[in-house]
């Protein structure tokens, strides 16, 4: 009998099989990033990952005595009563002003003594709140340095040793790490502050008006001049003044002038001290930009850390305490 088919028949490969969903991480704790002027939580599951996260303007100082509890279950009550996880808080929330206290730790700390010392705030049905000291270091003149909130931020930052990193702010913060991340000093720049007070309260910003746009060019004028003569900022910031009454520059270019002589006087400064090639960056993403370009004018590379590095540092601190164990 003659085959029709003189060659085997090809087998065609079959569909693949659809897999099964992936089951929905738990969440495995509350974070709360509560600083001056607003509130953020976060829902993290057992790995450190951010499964939801919510924003609220009440911060410490929008808070009345006694609100606290109140302002916790209207941002987050739901997410108590769904999962009974634990609840960590870093930031003000800690502070003197704020729900209660967590003493200042010295430095050099890391994770592991910062979880020793959570300070434990009594919540509904058997719950507690666990807040996140702040850190206290002392410089070379004697003075007392602190920080509050940032040192979450630096631990879930993967530091290695060594490294340093610069946090933007109204109080800019510089802080150089040990091994194992532990932060082995840091210096507080009332740079941000300043700025706000020259161009709202002073004789700087009668001349200046809103830009809409970042001054590239003039920023960078005005951080070459703070960089190369950061002994003469008093004198040289009235150049943001001078520049605009002999039309040099114009109106909406004059804060970035001033912003520019400011922070470019605050990295000579931090350097002079402590000379470093690269830095890492945390903080917001306008500012951040701004400290790059004085960086780089100095020599020094900069890069941003990711943003979800103040969850990362919360996460830590609660596996270092236990408090997963638990969930």
């Amino acid at each position: 009998m003659r085959r029709l088919w003189p060659f085997p028949t090809p087998l065609l490969p079959l569909p693949p099989l659809p897999l099964p969903p992936m089951p929905p991480a738990a969440p495995r704790l509350i974070a709360l990033d509560w600083g001056t002027t607003s509130l953020r939580a976060r829902l993290i599951d057992g790995a450190g990952a951010t499964l939801s996260t919510r924003s609220s303007a009440d911060g410490i100082l929008h808070v009345p005595a006694g609100g606290f509890p109140a302002v916790l279950q209207r941002v987050c009550g739901d997410w108590r009563a769904a999962h009974g996880v634990p609840l960590i808080a870093s930031g003000m929330v800690g502070s003197r002003q704020g729900w209660a206290e967590a003493p200042y730790l010295p430095c050099p700390a890391g994770p592991t003594e910062a979880a020793a010392q959570l300070a434990r705030v009594p919540l509904d049905g058997g719950a507690w709140l666990a807040i996140v000291p702040g850190l206290v270091c002392r410089g070379d003149d004697g003075q007392a340095d602190v920080m509050r909130g940032e040192e979450t931020q630096l631990w879930g930052a993967d530091l290695p040793a060594g490294a340093c990193a610069v946090l933007p702010g109204t109080h800019s913060k510089w802080a150089w790490t040990g091994p194992q991340g532990r932060i082995e000093a840091f210096q507080t720049w009332m740079t941000g502050e300043t700025f706000g007070l020259m161009t709202q309260h002073g004789l700087l910003g009668r001349l200046m008006t809103p830009g809409a746009a970042f001054a590239e060019a003039d920023f960078d004028d005005g951080a070459r001049l703070g960089l190369a003569r950061p002994a003469q900022l008093l004198h040289t910031v009235f150049a943001a003044r001078t520049a605009g009454l002999t039309g040099e520059r114009a109106p909406a270019a004059l804060a970035d002038f001033l912003s520019g002589m400011l922070i470019g006087a605050e990295v000579a400064g931090a350097l002079a001290q402590r000379r470093v090639e690269r830095v890492t960056l945390i903080g917001e993403a306008a500012l951040c930009l701004r400290y790059g370009r004085a960086l780089a004018q100095a020599g020094v590379t900069a890069e941003t850390a990711a943003d979800d590095i103040t969850a990362r540092g919360q996460w830590r601190l609660a596996r270092a305490a236990g408090l997963l164990e638990t969930a």
